[in-house]
Parts: C-alpha cells; sequence; structure tokens
C-alpha cells in the first residue's frame, strides 16, 4: 500500500463512529431545468421502480416514500438570457427541497434524494446545513460543478451546485433569498473527476478543495482515496454523499445525462459507498443524473438502487 505521506490529500485520523438513524425518508426531486439533454426528471421513477424502498424495508430501515417535490417543465417556462437557464424556477425547487430535506433531518430521519439533474444539490444540501453546520460532503462525480455564471460555458445550473453551495455563484442557489450556510471548501471532497472545463479548474486550485480524481484513483485505488477523503471529513461528524450517476463508467451506467467515458466500475463504487456506511456517521444521501431515456432496460436505475442500499449498510455477507 502506497504510504499516507505520499498520497496527496492526507491529514488526519477518522473520526469515532457514531449510530445514525434506522429512519429513511426517500424524496424525489425531479428536476431537469439544469442541463441540456431531457430525460433526468424521470431518474426518481427509475430509482423506484428498481426496488429502493423494498430494498432499504429489507436492512431493518422504517420507509418512508415522500413523493416527488414539485417542480417546473421546460415546456411552460422561458430560459431567460442564458447565463444561468431556468434560474428562478431551479431557485424555486430548491428552496422547496431544502425544507422537505430540513425536515426530515429535524424528525430524526436519514434524507435519501433522488435526482433530477444535479443542481437539485444546491436544495439538498441546503436543507442539511440549515440543520447542522459541520456536514461533510463526499461528491463522487465526472465533473466538477463549480462553475459560475462569469465561468459557465453553457449556462447550465446543473454544472454550479458547488459554486453556489460555497458562495461563489452569487445568488445561484435561491436569488436574493438565499437563507440558509454556506459550505466551505474544508467540508467537500470530491472524487472520480475527469472531465472539468478551464474555469473550474482554476476555481478548485484557488480554493484548495479537497480533489481526487480519475489519475488518483488508478494510482492508489479506491479503497485508499476513500480512507483519505475520510480522513479530510474527520471534522465532521455527520457525512453527506452526494452521488452523480455519471462518476460511473458508462459501460456500467448507460442511462446518465453527460456520460464520460473512463469512471469508476460498479464494484468500485461498492466498495466506496460501504467503507463509508462502516463509519456509522452517514446521515443524508443523494443520487442524480439517472436518465432512463439514455438506459438500457433500467441497468442505471437498479444500479442507482443497489449503491444506496450499499451505502446504508448493505452487505455481501452480513
Amino acid at each position: 500500500m502506497v504510504p499516507r505521506s505520499r498520497v496527496p490529500g492526507y491529514n488526519a485520523p477518522m473520526a469515532r463512529k457514531t449510530r445514525c438513524s434506522r429512519r429513511v425518508r426517500i424524496i424525489g426531486a425531479p428536476l431537469d431545468l439544469g442541463a441540456n439533454r431531457r430525460g433526468t426528471d424521470m431518474g426518481p421513477s427509475a430509482i423506484r421502480y428498481a426496488g429502493l424502498g423494498e430494498s432499504l424495508a429489507r436492512l431493518g430501515y422504517e420507509v418512508t416514500d415522500a413523493g416527488n417535490i414539485a417542480a417546473a417543465v421546460a415546456e411552460s417556462h422561458h430560459p431567460g438570457d442564458g447565463v444561468m437557464k431556468f434560474h428562478a424556477e431551479i431557485c424555486r425547487t430548491c428552496a422547496t427541497l431544502s425544507d422537505t430535506v430540513h425536515a426530515a433531518v429535524k424528525a430524526g430521519e436519514i434524507p435519501v434524494v433522488l435526482g433530477g439533474d444535479h443542481s437539485v444539490a444546491m436544495g439538498t444540501i441546503d436543507g442539511l446545513l440549515r440543520e447542522a453546520a459541520e456536514v461533510g460532503v463526499l461528491w463522487f462525480d465526472a465533473h466538477g460543478d463549480i462553475n459560475t455564471p462569469k465561468t459557465s460555458p453553457s449556462g447550465n445550473v446543473h454544472g454550479m451546485p458547488v459554486a453556489g453551495l460555497l458562495g461563489l455563484a452569487g445568488d445561484v442557489v435561491y436569488g436574493k433569498a438565499r437563507r440558509g450556510r454556506k459550505l466551505t471548501a474544508r467540508q467537500i471532497v470530491m472524487i472520480g473527476l475527469r472531465d472539468l472545463d478551464v474555469g473550474e479548474r482554476l476555481t478548485l486550485r484557488e480554493q484548495n478543495v479537497r480533489c481526487f480524481t480519475m489519475h488518483e484513483l488508478d494510482k492508489y485505488g479506491m479503497r485508499e482515496v476513500v480512507t483519505l477523503a475520510l480522513d479530510a471529513l474527520s471534522g465532521c461528524p455527520r457525512l453527506h454523499v452526494d452521488f452523480d450517476a455519471d462518476v460511473l463508467d458508462p459501460d456500467d451506467a448507460p442511462g446518465v445525462g453527460t456520460p464520460v467515458r473512463g469512471g469508476i466500475s460498479f464494484r468500485e463504487a461498492h466498495l466506496a459507498l460501504e467503507m463509508i456506511a462502516e463509519t456509522g456517521r452517514l446521515g443524508s444521501f443523494e443520487l442524480v443524473e439517472v436518465n432512463p431515456i439514455q438506459d438500457v432496460g433500467n441497468r442505471t436505475g437498479q444500479t442507482a438502487a443497489t449503491l444506496i442500499a450499499s451505502a446504508l449498510g448493505k452487505r455481501i455477507l452480513p
């Protein structure tokens, strides 16, 4: 194994395990206004259809499905000036999602959010921060999602949620009525990056966001990378996983909004989430960008459901 002192990002021992809730609330966020390719609004249904609720119930969780929050449809609205497409509509959806996630956390439940495109993460994480400031975020994604309105080449808000949560994108989260705390760079670790815009590369370095690209994953292996990521978040008693399905290789997850070759494998993803589950610190989970229109026989929806179960404690041998 590579000595930890030689791996970028090592800084601290892991925190003690804590016991998380045995109650789960599934929340659908069927938003697809944040991207060019349509279809992620059907992602929550695909994951539910793959048996997510039943799988979690078999693990001993008390599962409540809260249904889907309201989300606007592109055909009924104008995208605006193109700097932040459908900004007002996305802000309204994120505000509703923040309230819904916050209510679940206050009730002692683990919110499991099913997207939708990745712009919904602004609402999910804001809802978590409203209840507890020290949330550590493990961001699994092929993309950095840290563009600002100035650096974004497309104006698509699903490429801006991290910038919005860090306070780098003006009023991208809630417009002028933003209510929640900001995330800090030390509270987020990115895993699986392999497709970054020029502006994102500069912002990630300027903000000193801890990143493990596919280069580090190939060089050191998933086990070491996740160990280091958890170490980096050792000061955060509560962990949130934000999992974009496009972090997976398209051979394992063909039904995603923005596929990029050379991603992590199905088994590597399970290992990562099993390791996170073993900490006992997981307090919330979000899985986004499943696009049934691009999928083959709901393979990606089924993969998503099994990955969520791994994060919540499913094992090959109990």
